[in-house]
């Protein structure tokens, strides 16, 4: 089991509105997106919480190479260490992520800063509804804030190569954070090839979530996640379609007390070579 606690994970709106009032020195990520649009930057500009900083998931918390590397490989630390100076992290900065709602997006900003070595990131619990919810104050400022000084490295979390992932399956928890029709095969909108690794879990993402978008209560995580074998007794590693609500799934796993290895390179890349698919529940 992990000594993370949910605290360590998310920041409730009541809270991070009195540590903005108090002055703490904390940088606000935008990071709305979804697959096929509509573009993030323009929900944004029509209101965010004041001082927050547009991220671009596709150009800023991913790179780009050929279809075998995924849809959203891992960007290299160097260009992450001046994005995140562009977005104002400093040394000592508590960076808050959120997005458009559910925080699906936004889950990839908190794990990839934490891979990369910072460990003050949180995700706002409920993402933008739940700010507005609470009576929380919207900008349409395009906010361009001072360069920060942040230095970032990598490896911090733990993930699984494409060489690895079957020998994982096989021993391990390997869970697929996907819509469960995908994961049986049923349907496919993106990626070449339709169904799962053999020997993963489905486990949508979606599943974490309570009605109003936050997560749910750890308690209730980790009666979800034993129910799918992921105890901690074993090694449990997460994919998706590209490595993005993937980073949602370890990040719920972690409310739960469970670490969690990612597969970045997730579904997208593993459909893309000529490697063995299953399909069915």
């Amino acid at each position: 089991m992990s000594d993370v606690s949910a605290d360590a994970v998310l920041v409730q709106p009541d809270d991070l509105a009195a540590r903005l009032v108090a002055g703490d020195d904390i940088v606000l990520l935008d990071v709305r997106w979804s697959l096929g649009g509509p573009p993030g930057r323009t929900t944004y500009l029509e209101g965010h919480l004041p001082g927050a900083v547009y991220v671009d998931l596709d150009t800023e918390l991913a790179a780009h190479g050929a279809p075998t590397d995924g849809r959203h490989p891992l960007p290299d630390v160097g260009a992450l260490q001046s994005a995140a100076r562009r977005w104002g992290v400093r040394r000592g900065s508590t960076v808050v992520a959120y997005d458009g709602g559910g925080n699906l997006a936004a889950a990839r900003a908190w794990w990839l800063l934490r891979w990369a070595g910072l460990d003050d990131v949180l995700l706002l619990d409920g993402a933008l509804p739940a700010w507005r919810a609470a009576g929380g104050a919207l900008s349409t400022e395009d906010v361009v804030p001072e360069v920060g000084d942040v230095v970032l490295s990598g490896g911090a979390l733990p993930t699984l190569a494409l060489d690895d992932v079957a020998a994982f399956a096989a021993d391990g928890v390997l869970l697929d954070a996907r819509a469960a029709e995908r994961f049986r095969g049923e349907v496919e909108p993106v990626d070449p090839k339709a169904g799962h690794v053999p020997g993963a879990v489905s486990a949508p993402t979606g599943d974490n979530l309570a009605p109003d978008g936050r997560f749910l209560p750890a308690s209730a995580l980790r009666e979800r996640f034993a129910g799918l074998g992921a105890t901690g007794d074993a090694a449990v590693a997460v994919y998706c379609g590209s490595g993005v609500t993937a980073a949602h799934q370890v990040a719920a796993l972690a409310v739960a007390g469970v670490d969690a290895s990612l597969f970045p390179g997730s579904w997208s890349q593993w459909s893309n070579h000529d490697l063995p698919v299953a399909t069915g529940a």
